[in-house]
């Protein structure tokens, strides 16, 4: 019976399991220090190829003399030191402790930050949760170190972490992706020029050819990593990988290969005093010889197994060697002893419930009892291996449809999960999608309000401007209609008044028409500016003007026609005019505080048919100068009937010779009480207040 197999199910980390504290790679300081680290380096280069619990052993110790620098190391000193010590332990199969030393460099890799020691711690805590046999659990942190360890600038790390990926990949069955997995480790170890990761690698990679029957793959891979092995000069390396050969050749059925390969691993073991090493090497020679029909040296080997196997403690060992012992005495007709010795090795297998290699066993001891000639009982081996191997095949069953229920169930989740995750980004772009609509909405509705209100301002502020700018253009109409010193219409507003009256006779549109036309004019005015200045002569054209407004009706048209000239134009209303204006009221000069000044006032009256404004101005102008050179009476003269005049006493446009001067209410003139009324009939009156 074989236990090749033990050789290369161990992780590969944990064949430099104190390396980073022993290498001396992260204490600095001291050349005590310098010294104890190359001792450990020297014993850990020694002890490497000689199985990981010998290795574990020594580097323990070595371990414990760096624990103080260690503690009083920076954080990440601190982290290496306790993930060395938790692989050393896990080497000496005190997991539990290792786990304990791994959470701890967690703590510190997850306070500081730093990706690296939470990998390595990671990496380190999956291998001692792998041998308490929760591999599940194992794999899933493997592959989170991996994860972290891929923007690491540290290669080794980087290698490590990739082969134990494609492990737990082919732990899993998926040779695929651990192939992909392994070679990429081969490739960034080739990269890094390092050939103890170069040898590590291809080892792991070569293995898994194996698995896959690529027998001729996996021997050029062990063909390079061998030369690789020997330009670091490693017997330990070396041992490891002809051990593999071994393997490989035993699988491939190159029986003499495997057992050439099994004696050089052996010397180097020897050479390097790897007791549990030795121990698995001897019991591969054993079954090696018992292949290959050599029971003598079978037997001489699984004899020395047997003691390497009481040196060591290991009931594993013992059993294996004794069922090699017991097909060795049934090949040579040592029945009895062959039989009990098999049975002895058979029992431990059953013991301990290893039901797998109890079943190999069986089969061997089967084969064994047949070529020896006792087929009873073989036919009884032959039954109980069967019976085991339906029970091997059904609880295999059973794990694999359980494996296959929980990853459908898992696969059922995470796609329940997805199509959660799915609708919630839906429901998610949904909402944000309405308040997208409602805050656009709402700015929609904030500029509608901002616009009404500047629309509104900017309306009342127009109508506000327009108002004023009506106002201020009827003011400044009225400023242009009006005399700003009297008040009264001025000869353009008259002009456009004639013109309007004009055009409304020409088309018949029955609108009012002027009859007659009074012209009044100040007499010896300029002596009275010269005598009391412009601002008397200003004041006496105000008085005139507030006479004329009293006397005249609120419908009569008042206009200065120029200087100290007047012009009341008779309007014949379309319609009935509104009532008159009342009579004015008496203003006596001696009861007034202004000063008074007298002023003659000569006044004439044209009637007309038609009056054109620039026609009627030179009519009224001749008249107005007829007036004064010749001094007409009512009734007499040039001036046209009816008219309302009054002879000065002195001045232009006196008299005849001979002429009354004191008519009717003539005392009352002189004195300035007169006022000048228009009154319907044929004479003018005068009226005096």
């Amino acid at each position: 019976m074989s236990q090749s197999l033990r050789i290369y199910v161990v992780s590969p980390i944990s064949h430099e399991l104190a390396q980073p504290c022993c290498a001396g790679g992260f204490f600095a300081g001291g050349r005590q220090r310098r010294r104890r680290r190359q001792a450990a380096a020297r014993a850990f280069r020694r002890d490497r190829g000689s199985g990981p619990h010998h290795a574990a052993a020594r580097a323990l110790p070595l371990l414990a003399q760096l624990e103080a620098e260690a503690r009083r190391g920076t954080p990440a000193e601190q982290a290496e030191f306790l993930v060395a010590s938790s692989d050393a332990l896990h080497g000496m199969g005190r997991h539990a402790e290792a786990l304990v030393l791994c959470d701890q460099a967690l703590a510190i890799g997850r306070r500081t930050g730093d990706n690296d020691i939470i990998a390595r711690a990671t990496l380190s805590k999956a291998y001692s949760l792998f041998s308490l046999g929760q591999t599940t659990v194992s794999h899933a942190l493997v592959w989170q170190a991996e994860k972290l360890a891929s923007t690491s600038e540290d290669v080794r790390l980087r290698v490590l972490t990739l082969i134990s990926s494609g492990e737990s990949f082919v732990e899993d069955g998926n040779f695929p992706v651990a192939l992909g997995k392994l070679q990429a480790s081969a490739t960034l170890a080739r990269e890094s020029g390092d050939p103890l990761l170069i040898v590590i690698s291809l080892r792991s990679l070569a293995i898994l050819h194996d698995r896959m029957r690529e027998y001729g793959k996996g021997f050029e891979l062990l063909d390079e990593a061998m030369r690789a092995a020997r330009q670091i000069h490693s017997e330990g390396r070396l041992a490891l990988l002809k051990s593999t050969e071994y393997a490989l050749a035993m699988d491939s059925n190159q029986i003499e290969r495997a057992l050439q390969a099994e004696l050089s691993a052996l010397a180097l073991q020897r050479k390097l005093d790897a007791g549990p090493m030795i121990g698995i090497s001897l019991v591969n020679l054993a079954d090696c010889y018992l292949k290959l029909r050599d029971f003598p040296n079978a037997l001489s080997y699984a004899r020395q197994a047997l003691e390497q196997a009481r040196l060591l403690n290991d009931q594993a060992l013992a059993a294996t060697a004794r069922i090699n012992i017991g097909q060795a005495y049934l090949a040579m007709g040592r029945m009895a002893e062959g039989r009990k010795s098999v049975q002895a090795g058979l029992a431990w297998f059953e013991k301990s419930g290893n039901k797998p290699d109890l079943q190999m066993a069986l089969g061997e001891y089967a084969d064994a009892l047949a070529r020896a000639g006792d087929q009873d009982a073989a036919v009884v081996a032959y039954q109980r291996e069967r019976a085991l191997l339906n029970e091997l095949f059904e609880q295999r069953r059973q794990k694999a449809m359980a494996e296959l229920q929980e990853r459908y169930e898992t696969d059922k989740k995470q796609r329940q999960i997805e199509l959660l995750s799915r609708e919630n980004q839906v429901k998610s772009i949904e909402i944000d999608n309405r308040r997208l609509q409602q805050r656009v909405w709402w700015l929609l509705a904030l500029v509608l309000a901002l616009g009404a209100i500047v629309v509104g301002t900017l309306y009342r502020k127009v109508r506000k401007a327009n108002a004023q700018l009506q106002i201020r253009n009827q003011e400044l109409s009225e400023q242009g209609a009006r005399d700003p010193l009297t008040g009264l219409f001025n000869r353009r507003h008259f002009q456009e008044f004639m013109r309007t009256c004009h055009d409304s006779t020409q088309h018949g549109a029955g609108g009012d028409t002027v009859g007659a036309i009074f012209l009044l004019d100040v007499d010896h005015f300029k002596s009275i500016n010269d005598k009391h200045g412009h601002a008397g002569g200003d004041a006496v054209l105000r008085e005139i003007a507030a006479a004329l407004r009293d006397i005249l009706r609120e419908t009569d048209m008042i206009v200065r026609w120029g200087g100290e000239e007047f012009g009341l134009p008779a309007v014949r209303p379309a319609r009935p005019a509104g009532r008159s204006r009342a009579a004015p009221a008496h203003r006596d000069p001696d009861q007034d505080d202004r000063t008074w000044r007298r002023a003659g006032v000569g006044a004439g009256l044209d009637r007309l048919r038609t009056f054109p404004a620039a026609a009627g101005h030179r009519r009224l102008v001749g008249t107005r100068r007829q007036h004064r050179r010749h001094g007409a009476v009512p009734g007499q003269g040039p001036w046209p009937q009816p008219c309302v005049w009054h002879q000065p006493r002195r001045g232009r446009g006196r008299g005849g010779p001979g002429r009354d001067r004191t008519g009717p209410g003539a005392g009352t003139w002189r004195a300035g009480r007169v006022a000048l009324a228009v009154v319907p009939g044929q004479q003018p009156q005068l009226h005096a207040v």
